[in-house]
């Protein structure tokens, strides 16, 4: 079935977009607003961009009901900076709850009961149960539509000691944060335990002569 995604409404290519491009990161952001107040809330349209300089992408749609923006979209206009946690499977109640739709005055930290540490260079603090995070600024936010698309440039990566299995080689046991993601309808998670390796091939060039029947 073939959907014209320039005609259907707004919610329907939520669906079809989040239904389908699984399973996605959460990036369980902290930001500081202009009167001071710590945000945190997570989003699935996430990932990682580049290397050179290191940047992610996040996606932050308003409220498809209002068409508010996001608090966190607000935060960083104002501020430039933030923090991307990722999330642990033993964190994500507590990420669940900080999902709700808190006004802009309320601290999600305290809402949700949300353990935090400072960190190193930006204002918003990490999330100090995260196996990994991200202290990041601001390097374009562009608003388009309905959302607000932020590349953020990483400046230091925090990772826990423990998920560390080489240092000098950068060996990283990512299996055992036991990071989950969002896939398809509301509510739906993923874990990351199911996986698989293949090695990625070198390319020969008798492969085309041999089909070709060369």
């Amino acid at each position: 079935m073939e959907f014209d995604m320039r005609e259907l409404p707004l919610a329907q290519r939520y669906k079809i977009l989040g239904s389908t491009i699984t399973p996605r990161p959460i990036a369980w952001v902290t930001s500081i607003s202009a009167a001071g107040v710590v945000n945190a809330a997570p989003f699935s349209f996430f990932n990682c961009v580049g290397v050179e300089p290191p940047l992610i992408v996040l996606g932050l749609l308003r409220d498809l009901k209002t068409g508010r923006m996001k608090d966190t979209a607000n935060n960083l206009h104002a501020t430039g900076e933030f923090t991307v946690n990722l999330v642990c499977e033993g964190d994500a109640s507590v990420m669940n709850e900080s999902s709700a739709a808190a006004p802009p005055e309320v601290s999600e930290v305290d809402y949700a009961g949300i353990a935090t540490v400072p960190s190193s260079l930006v204002a918003p603090p990490r999330i100090g149960t995260s196996p990994v995070s991200f202290e990041c600024r601001v390097h374009q936010l562009t608003d388009i539509g309905m959302q607000t698309v932020v590349l953020g440039e990483v400046l230091v990566a925090h990772i826990a000691d423990k998920f560390i299995a080489d240092r000098e080689k950068l060996y990283f046991d990512t299996p055992a944060m036991k990071l989950v993601g969002r896939t398809h309808g509301a509510g739906w998670y993923v874990r990351g335990s199911d996986s698989f390796l293949m090695e990625r091939p070198a390319y020969d060039a008798e492969r085309l002569r041999e089909v070709d029947g060369g």
